[in-house]
């Protein structure tokens, strides 16, 4: 007679043998490897257009050649769109998030604190594993909030580069509490250059929502102005969730 095993022990048996074989969970997770990306490509691998229903022009991106590498290129012209990939990241294993960017400007329109405002020359969503919903719904259902849409329940950080906020700042969206801005760039003074950032999103998400956070499901990259009626162009490099520990490359 065969006897069946409970799920959790055998869980618990492949753990113990991968530890015996020596396994980890590796240092760095590359969610946005864009300058392994070729620019003849109509986006990153993995990496797929969101666009919002009720937005008539659309952010365009594309992949180019900076400063000896590939990174993306977002174009908006009263326009909004996103480019997202889904991943699931544990942030006790790797909390640390770690882009690069760069924006040609700020939006002068753009204020954070105003549904009028709520645009920025570069944004990164996290999105996280709430109810089953796939990366696109989850994607759409939180920008539509943000754009005043129907209440959904789905949590989002959405690390901004701001224009009339302190940098540091983290506050609600202004038209949904389900979502926390956090300026990591603000004003105009950095635009032009190539900034490296790096946030603990696991302490970020306790801040913003007072508890610990499910699994990160997705990542997201926007670039927006079609509540200010203003033009932006930004670039992305690769992203990558680092253990706490490591030091970057």
């Amino acid at each position: 007679m065969i006897q069946h095993r409970p799920f959790g022990v055998l869980v618990g048996l492949l753990v113990g043998a991968l530890g015996l074989l020596g396994w980890t969970a590796p240092d760095a997770l590359r969610v946005g490897a864009f300058s392994a990306a070729d620019t003849s490509q109509a986006a990153p691998d993995d990496w797929a257009p969101i666009s919002l229903a009720k937005v008539d022009r659309r952010t365009q991106y594309d992949l180019v050649r900076a400063d000896s590498t590939t990174v993306v290129r977002a174009r908006s012209d009263d326009a909004a769109a996103g480019l997202a990939t889904e991943r699931r990241i544990d942030l006790t294993e790797h909390p640390i998030l770690e882009w690069r960017w760069k924006v040609d400007g700020v939006l002068d329109d753009g204020n954070a604190r105003t549904k009028e405002g709520d645009d920025y020359p570069a944004r990164l969503y996290i999105t996280f594993d709430y109810d089953g919903l796939g990366l696109g719904d989850r994607i759409k259902l939180t920008a539509l909030r943000a754009l005043g849409y129907d209440e959904i329940p789905t949590r989002a950080l959405n690390y901004i580069w701001a224009n009339r906020i302190e940098r540091g700042t983290m506050l609600d969206n202004p038209f949904t509490d389900w979502v926390t801005m956090v300026a990591v760039r603000s004003g105009p003074g950095d635009a032009g250059t190539w900034h490296t950032e790096r946030r603990n999103v696991l302490a970020d998400y306790r801040e913003a929502f007072g508890e610990d956070p499910p699994p990160v499901n997705g990542v997201a990259i926007m670039t927006d102005t079609d509540n200010t009626d203003g033009e932006a162009t930004a670039y992305y490099g690769d992203i990558v969730f680092r253990k706490q520990s490591e030091e970057p490359e």
